[in-house]
């Protein structure tokens, strides 16, 4: 397979606020530490399990997969309760527990970007090896490397969140595009020229944040971070991709700046729903944005592959992410691993995170099952060929180095390098990124 590979190489500073899945697609939108959902507490004798998340949606997901473990395991119940708290609470809490040796659950989700800082020193949480190494061959393995330290996997990815472009066919067709020709950047440019003369519309607009270059940076086959952790940031490739960014904008006339600065934005909500703009690079999980922000578009979208850069084979990029992990300190850890297996590893696990959450599952083996092609809300209002069109780029799909410093490259990205080049244009691309990269340098020398 032609993919990078996804690495975590130390662990990310406690105090490092990113958030990846708020950003990108897994629901983080929490309310409160009193957000319980448990599940099973009506059965006798059942083993209590207990589970933190920071996602609403997660924790009606395992609720749900508790109930169907009893149905199908009477003589083994779990009574399992859900925890839902904020984001930044959570990973502190879990982290601090761990530490310190007590209070933390049976089960979390973890970030993918906290991820690393529970990899740090004596591991806390239990290898899945023995659950994932018999089935390694049905996974996409970038989502697996990710949570990953010295061969032993510790997390149970919760989708592939592969980027692809969502086209407004309704403009595009009045453009007279015909949007199966839209093969390279090339002709994404041209495709958008097309738009704006005959409707006055933008083909796209770019976020004020990092996901406004880092899935074009990494389908470039570039990134942030080298395999060995080094800094690239302002490396040559990276440089082209935000030129080529920056003239979509200020050359070619074919994007704007995202209303609300960004694309899980209320204000790009709305101007999304009114056919605002003509297509959006984003990963498959926006899918559920669509149906549950933007309902005007239902039956006008189209899913398609990334257009592809002349110097690379990758045809999407995979973004963001949360890995389920099991504590050390459960007291019924093989329990807790057999539900997770259950609930998120299996077929029927990889099922249910489409069913419910509308996630592209991690194990590729279930986007032939018939019972993938069901019709659902997503069918209802895109397409019935979802999965045809990522069984054809599974394997060019790029994956994304994670460093401790990933957090201070995005910082800098998302106050610095955009405003700069995009907004204020105080900037040129390679200024901007060679100005923040010595920003990044500074700091990973102080820690040094």
């Amino acid at each position: 397979m032609n993919k990078k590979s996804f690495k975590a190489f130390s662990p990310l500073l406690l105090s490092s606020i990113l958030v990846l899945s708020a950003c990108g697609g897994d629901d983080s939108s929490s309310t409160n530490s009193d957000d319980v959902q448990t599940a099973g507490s009506d059965i006798e004798d059942a083993t209590e399990l207990s589970f933190w998340t920071f996602a609403g949606t997660h924790a009606t997901f395992y609720a749900n997969a508790a109930e169907r473990w009893n149905e199908e395991n009477p003589d083994n119940p779990i009574q399992l309760t859900v925890e839902n708290y904020p984001f930044d609470q959570m990973h502190n809490n879990l982290l601090m527990a761990l530490q310190s040796g007590s209070g933390a659950p049976d089960l979390a989700d973890i970030e993918l970007a906290k991820f690393p800082n529970f990899l740090q020193g004596d591991v806390q949480l239990e290898p899945l090896n023995d659950l994932i190494e018999p089935e390694l061959d049905s996974f996409m393995q970038e989502r697996l490397d990710i949570y990953a330290k010295d061969g032993n996997y510790y997390g149970a990815p919760t989708h592939l969140g592969a980027s692809v472009v969502y086209y407004n066919t309704e403009i595009m067709d009045e453009a007279g595009v015909d949007i199966d020709t839209i093969e390279t950047w090339d002709d994404y440019v041209e495709a958008g020229q097309a738009v704006v003369e005959a409707t006055g519309k933008p083909m796209t607009t770019i976020p004020g944040n990092w996901y406004g270059i880092w899935p074009f940076v990494a389908q470039k086959g570039s990134d942030f971070f080298d395999e060995n952790g080094e800094l690239t940031l302002d490396n040559e490739e990276n440089i082209e991709t935000l030129e080529f960014i920056n003239d979509l904008v200020h050359e070619h006339e074919i994007a704007e700046m995202a209303p609300g600065g960004q694309y899980h934005a209320e204000e790009f909500y709305g101007f999304m729903n009114d056919g605002g703009q003509a297509s959006i690079v984003i990963p498959m999980y926006y899918m559920k944005d669509f149906t549950t922000y933007m309902p005007d578009l239902k039956g006008k979208i189209q899913i398609r592959p990334m257009p592809t850069w002349s110097d690379s084979d990758y045809q999407s990029v995979t973004m963001g992410g949360t890995g389920t992990a099991v504590t050390s300190q459960s007291e019924n850890v093989e329990l807790a691993k057999e539900f997770l297996y259950f609930a998120k590893l299996s077929k029927e696990g990889n099922i249910q995170l489409w069913r419910e959450l509308g996630f592209d599952p991690p194990r590729f083996d279930v986007w032939e099952d018939e019972a993938m092609r069901e019709e659902n809300v997503y069918y209802e209002y895109f397409h019935d060929d979802i999965f045809d069109i990522l069984s054809e780029i599974k394997d060019n799909v790029a994956g994304i180095q994670l460093s401790e410093f990933t957090p201070d490259v995005l910082t800098e990205i998302d106050s610095n390098v955009m405003h700069n080049v995009l907004t204020e244009q105080s900037h040129t691309p390679e200024e901007a990124l060679k100005e923040s990269a010595d920003t990044v340098r500074q700091k990973m020398e102080s820690a040094n």
